[in-house]
């Protein structure tokens, strides 16, 4: 097939997202090739983490992800088939004023113990900036795979420091009924190496709750294409 190159907002390497979905017959692929998690003295490596995103509508998509745990044996963790809408275009759809979204759908049985049912989670996202940071709320819960109701959150800033460089920061977190918060901070990097949608990113991640990693090490790749279309003679 020829893929034509269409646009793309990297997303990686944030847990939240942004008020903004794929064009329709766009296929936007986030692929995490490393990442690997300290906690006191284990670590863990996920390779590779993977989120499809597909432009099924106009402010419409289906969002697909998963990621792959080796710790030491290799484990499917964190599968999830969900749609994204956007309820109000804004500063993403080069409007006025904050774009929203709505993202929902389910989490899909897994690997790792305690995790092999099958829960749901919505989340509502809000986009705006403030002078030149580019801001993302989140905000939502829902039922985890263990039947425990969970609430999220996060914020995401990115700060341009150049036409094909951007800082970002977030912080997020997660609350289960009966558990302790998840909650953590991220400082990166997206890098447009070239004017193809192709995108670049590297991040570290502490925690900021005793539940969550001590430490976060990142670093992925991001690119899209559309859909060619087929001439019929």
């Amino acid at each position: 097939m020829l893929l034509i190159p269409a646009s793309a907002w990297a997303y990686r390497p944030f847990v939240s997202t942004d008020a903004a979905v794929a064009d329709p017959k766009e296929i936007e692929i986030e692929l995490g090739y490393f990442n690997l998690e300290r906690t006191g003295r284990q670590n863990s490596i996920a390779t590779p983490s993977m989120v499809l995103n597909y432009g099924v509508a106009k402010n419409l998509e289906l969002v697909g992800e998963f990621r792959l745990e080796v710790s030491p044996q290799v484990e499917i963790s964190d599968p999830g088939l969900s749609l994204k809408g956007v309820v109000k275009e804004g500063v993403l759809q080069d409007r006025l004023g904050l774009s929203i979204a709505v993202e929902a759908g389910l989490l899909l049985s897994s690997t790792l113990p305690r995790e092999h049912g099958v829960g749901f989670e919505v989340t509502g996202i809000a986009s705006g900036k403030v002078a030149p940071v580019t801001v993302h709320v989140n905000g939502g819960g829902g039922l985890d795979r263990d039947g425990h109701v969970f609430g999220i959150w996060g914020v995401i800033g990115e700060l341009p420091l150049h036409s094909k460089l951007r800082l970002v920061g977030e912080v997020n977190g997660e609350t289960t009924q009966g558990e302790r918060p998840n909650n953590s901070a991220l400082l990166g990097l997206i890098w447009q190496p070239t004017s193809k949608n192709v995108f670049l990113d590297a991040g570290v991640r502490h925690g900021i709750s005793h539940a969550a990693p001590d430490w976060q090490f990142t670093i992925g790749l991001t690119f899209g294409f559309s859909i060619p279309k087929v001439s019929r003679q």
